[in-house]
């Protein structure tokens, strides 16, 4: 009986914890982006779906933006066709482009069947809806790389919109050019300037890695929070590098842009989000703005050993 008690306790606990988040964030907007292996296991896919459903329920705003490159693959492959990359993007002819688009509302209504699962009213869009994100078309080193695009505008109506009537937006990271074409653009890149749109409170990397190292040989160098301008020396020092360097100009794009908080969690670890969001430790890398002086309710009392 004692033992139960414990244990109804330690709950009891971790609501507390939670509280003043919960008041600090209630009618905020949060963009969470979400991608890799968490999207490709079923178990972590619901435990996502479950996180960001309870945001919502505890009054936060929350707002999908979601990747599919290797569902994309994957198809891409079952018509017969060999996935090409220049510098990390993917070339997309016209073909590809109709298979990326086909597979992405796929993913899309997939995740809005499981919000709705948890009696929380979601709605799928992509980037062509209302106008959401124009595009430019992009290149890799002057590579003509077909039809990928690069934000250039975002009208944010078409959320605002859900929001107020209170639905989850969920969106597939597809744009359109000034020749109505379709472009397909990298989610990240369609998380960051939606969050930049929205001014959104929190912008959230569902990542493959725990966070930030400075050296990623050494598990003791992990960065639990650090500055835009910290982030930024970072990159200039050449120890960030491969993948994460535009996840991280993006995260300090987003600072520089109005959002407050930005996040790299590794999307591997169930209940992430809920770990990062409401507890005093936190699990992953946190990116705050230069004059950010620890209000009350924030996370982390120390950078890292040598802050």
């Amino acid at each position: 009986m004692e033992k139960d008690m414990q244990q109804v306790l330690q709950k009891a606990e971790v609501l507390i914890e939670a509280l003043p988040y919960i008041q600090r964030f209630n009618r905020k907007i949060i963009v969470v982006k979400y991608g890799g292996s968490a999207m490709s296991n079923e178990e972590l896919q619901k435990n996502v779906i479950k996180d960001v459903t309870l945001l919502k329920l505890v009054g936060f705003k929350p707002i999908i933006v979601h990747g599919g490159g290797k569902e994309i693959s994957r198809w891409v492959g079952k018509v017969g066709k060999e996935a090409r990359f220049v510098n990390g993007l993917r070339v997309t002819d016209e073909e590809t482009m109709e298979i990326a688009e086909m597979v992405l509302n796929k993913v899309n209504k997939s995740l809005v069947t499981m919000v709705q699962e948890l009696g929380v009213r979601a709605v799928g869009v992509s980037g062509k809806d209302g106008g959401l994100l124009k595009v430019e078309k992009k290149y890799a080193d002057g590579q003509d790389i077909g039809y990928v695009g690069d934000v250039t505008q975002v009208d944010p109506k078409v959320l605002y919109d859900l929001l107020e009537n209170d639905f989850l937006p969920i969106v597939a990271p597809i744009g359109l050019g000034s020749d109505y074409h379709t472009y397909n653009v990298n989610a990240d890149d369609a998380a960051c300037a939606i969050a930049k749109a929205v001014g959104a409170d929190k912008l959230v990397f569902l990542t493959d890695i725990e966070g930030l190292y400075r050296d990623i040989n050494d598990k003791e160098s992990f960065i639990s929070r650090l500055t835009a301008s910290e982030a930024d020396r970072l990159i200039e020092s050449g120890i960030i590098g491969g993948g994460m360097l535009p996840k991280l100009n993006n995260c300090t794009s987003a600072i520089r842009n109005g959002v407050s908080r930005v996040h790299i969690l590794d999307g591997r670890v169930p209940h992430c989000l809920l770990l990062e969001i409401f507890t005093k430790q936190g699990i992953g890398t946190a990116i705050i703005a230069d004059d950010d002086n620890l209000a009350t309710g924030v996370k982390r009392d120390s950078f890292c050993q040598d802050h």
